[in-house]
């Protein structure tokens, strides 16, 4: 390790190996979600050197992504663990990637988003903005959609005004997600929505506002950053020759 981290990934590590040679040796010497400081010695590998340098930068570029992505999330559950308030990832995430990414998150103490659009149904504000040109109330529209849906689904919906949120409750949204609300309007809204869905915040999350965002009272914090702008943790394969 050249930087401290959280560390993630060693499964996809080790696989990057056996699967170029399966007589390679890896140890790993932490586990995932392990916090590791400069200069630890994370895993020793051994076996043919023409078969670790051919696998070297694609297990090293799994690791340090994830490692990345598991650092900062490790960050943003430390800002707000003196409250309830669960940070979750979104689906923002790498074409292809996104299981490897959702595991990172896990290992950084977050909380998994849904994976795909069929994990639940979400209402977002391009949604609503059909529904209000068509002249379609959301209460109304939200009714539709849990007599065709079944008993299992969770809906979730997405406002941008206080105002939206009776029609939301009165439709019999489970999460309400409040998009870049200011703290005031975070702080009304958890107030009108008054235990009766799960509330969910986003938008203009970072490092600095987080801990302020949580002590609004919402449920949940979604931040696309733990995995759209995580950079790769800076980690390191030196060879010695036995």
């Amino acid at each position: 390790a050249r930087e401290p981290g959280v560390f993630s990934g060693g499964t996809v590590f080790t696989a990057a190996f056996a699967l170029t040679d399966p007589d390679v040796t890896v140890d790993l010497h932490v586990g995932d979600g392990d916090a590791f400081e400069t200069g630890d010695v994370l895993a020793s590998v051994s076996g043919s050197a023409r078969s670790i340098l051919t696998a070297e930068r694609v297990a090293l570029n799994f690791t340090q992504r994830m490692s990345g992505i598991a650092t900062v999330t490790a960050a943003y559950v430390r800002a707000v663990a003196q409250t309830p308030v669960r940070i979750a990832d979104t689906r923002k995430t790498t074409p292809g990637l996104r299981a490897f990414e959702r595991h990172a998150v896990a290992c950084g103490g977050g909380s998994n988003h849904r994976y795909s659009l069929s994990d639940a149904v979400m209402a977002k504000d391009n949604h609503l903005a059909v529904l209000t040109r068509s002249g379609v109330d959301t209460a109304t529209a939200l009714r539709a959609a849990f007599a065709r849906l079944p008993h299992t689904a969770h809906v979730v919906v997405e406002v941008d005004r206080l105002d939206q949120i009776p029609a939301v409750l009165e439709g019999g949204a489970h999460t309400v997600l409040l998009d870049n609300f200011t703290l005031d309007d975070l702080r009304a809204g958890v107030a009108m929505i008054d235990g009766r869905a799960t509330v969910e915040a986003s938008g203009g999350v970072n490092l600095d506002t987080v801990a302020a965002i949580a002590a609004t009272g919402v449920d949940v914090i979604s931040v696309g950053a733990l995995t759209h702008s995580a950079r790769a943790l800076d980690l390191g394969l030196d060879l010695r020759i036995g």
